[in-house]
C-alpha cells in the first residue's frame, strides 16, 4: 500500500489554489510503446508512459503477488522519484508482462 501512494502522488495533476495544473515534469514517456493485455481479449493496452504502466500494475494486474510485479512497481517508482530513465521501468514492466503471460508486444 505504501507504494501505491507513493505513485499516486506522481499522478498527472495537483490543485493549487483551486486550479488544477499539469505537471509535465513528471510524464515519462517510453521510447517505444508496449502493449499488453491484461484483461479481456479485446481489451489490448498501449503503454506509453511510466504513469501508464503503474496505473496497470497497481490496479488491474492479473497476479498481484507476482515478484516481477513487485520489481515493476519499484522500478516505476524508482524512475518517478529518483529521476531514473524510463527505460529502467519499461525493461522492468515488459518482464513482469512476460512473467504474467500478458504481454503482446513493443
Amino acid at each position: 500500500m505504501l507504494i501505491a501512494t507513493a505513485i499516486t502522488r506522481f499522478f498527472l495533476c495537483e490543485i493549487v489554489s483551486g486550479k488544477t495544473i499539469m505537471r509535465t515534469e513528471r510524464i515519462k514517456r517510453f521510447r517505444k510503446p508496449v502493449i499488453v493485455q491484461p484483461g479481456r481479449v479485446d481489451r489490448d493496452r498501449v503503454v506509453v508512459t511510466v504513469l501508464d504502466a503503474a496505473d496497470i500494475l497497481l490496479h488491474i494486474w492479473p497476479q498481484p503477488d507476482s515478484s516481477a510485479r513487485h520489481h515493476a512497481i519499484r522500478a516505476c517508482l524508482s524512475v518517478l522519484r529518483d529521476g531514473k530513465p524510463p527505460r529502467v521501468a519499461r525493461q522492468a514492466f515488459i518482464a513482469a508482462a512476460k512473467d504474467a503471460r500478458i504481454f503482446l508486444g513493443d
